[in-house]
């Protein structure tokens, strides 16, 4: 389900693909089709996947993709009936093979399906102030309530007994029962992932979307960047205070409680019952456990496992924290 909003042009066939990313193709098929991209664990037999690390070594070895976009030294790792396509630079291929699949998840503009929820089925539905504004394919449940200059734009779905501030943008988004999402969020937007060219950036197309679960708040200011490949979630019953960041493919289990102003980068996976203070900072595809404590201003630039309290840069466990700062 990383994709319900975005249309996918394929399938594609195989030799476009080899042609789109300049590669020969070969010995391999011309006429095989392709019908999607996806990452190495949820990816089928008639699916494309990419491989660029080797912390991602266990999910290539038992990938069920055909083929499979990655580099000269780690196609060894895959598995005899998966295709390895070996290019230079892994994601900037796999950039150009998703946006011919989803050329509509590239730009993210305003939605311009937006109108007047005064001209919608929910007028009479929703508790809501003034210039609200709906977009498409959007469902609002039971005792919600919607702020000022707020907008709903295409692909939402909203739970009952939900309260969104005033001067918030959602899209791209499932929202659950019982969510709060305070003034001034951004919700469903693509996040910060493009890839320096000499010429000009090269924007990567974010197919996922933001799930937040039952009974969560978001605090005022903050933004939660839609996937890229999989899914931006946010964990039941967890609690986001003012201007926090969660970047694209982020997961953050039930539980957790994260202070202001803090930042999680990209395809980091966050458990549950953790409890990370203000203005802390997690580094991109780290994995921090189950019953966490991260100390305010830390840095954390590798895993975490459960049960841990880490603080500092580099955050490490509490008692050499305190140890080193005698």
């Amino acid at each position: 389900m990383s994709n319900p909003f975005f249309k996918n042009h394929g399938p594609i066939l195989v030799s476009d693909i080899y042609k789109l990313i300049n590669i020969e193709i070969g010995n391999v098929k011309k006429d095989v089709e392709l019908n999607d991209i996806k990452d190495l664990n949820s990816s089928n037999n008639s699916d494309i996947t990419f491989f660029h690390s080797n912390k991602y070594a266990e999910f290539a070895k038992n990938t069920k993709a055909s083929f499979c976009i990655t580099t000269e030294s780690l196609k060894k790792v895959l598995p005899t009936l998966c295709i390895p396509i070996v290019v230079e630079n892994v994601l900037v291929s796999v950039s150009k093979i998703t946006s011919m699949f989803y050329p509509d998840a590239i730009n993210d503009d305003f939605d311009d399906s937006a109108i007047n929820i005064n001209e919608t089925n929910f007028k009479n539905k929703v508790n809501y102030g003034k210039n609200v504004l709906i977009g498409k394919n959007v469902s609002i449940g039971a005792n919600c309530k919607i702020g000022h200059n707020t907008i709903i734009e295409k692909n939402v779905s909203v739970g009952d007994d939900c309260s969104i501030g005033s001067n918030t943008i959602i899209r791209n988004s499932l929202i659950s029962n019982n969510v709060k999402i305070l003034d001034n969020c951004v919700v469903g937007k693509h996040g910060f992932g493009f890839f320096p060219n000499k010429n000009k950036n090269l924007r990567y197309p974010h197919i996922g979307i933001v799930i937040i679960e039952e009974n969560c708040e978001i605090g005022c200011g903050s933004t939660i960047d839609r996937g890229s490949m999989s899914n931006t979630v946010i964990g039941k019953n967890t609690y986001l205070d003012n201007q926090i960041h969660i970047a694209h493919n982020v997961k953050i289990g039930k539980n957790s409680i994260i202070a202001g102003q803090v930042g999680i980068a990209g395809s980091s996976i966050i458990g549950s019952n953790v409890r990370i203070g203000g203005q802390a900072g997690i580094s991109g595809h780290i994995s921090v456990g189950n019953n966490v404590e991260i100390g305010g201003g830390s840095g954390v630039i590798k895993n975490i496992p459960d049960n841990t309290k880490v603080m500092g840069y580099p955050a490490k466990n509490i008692r050499e924290f305190l140890r080193d700062n005698k």
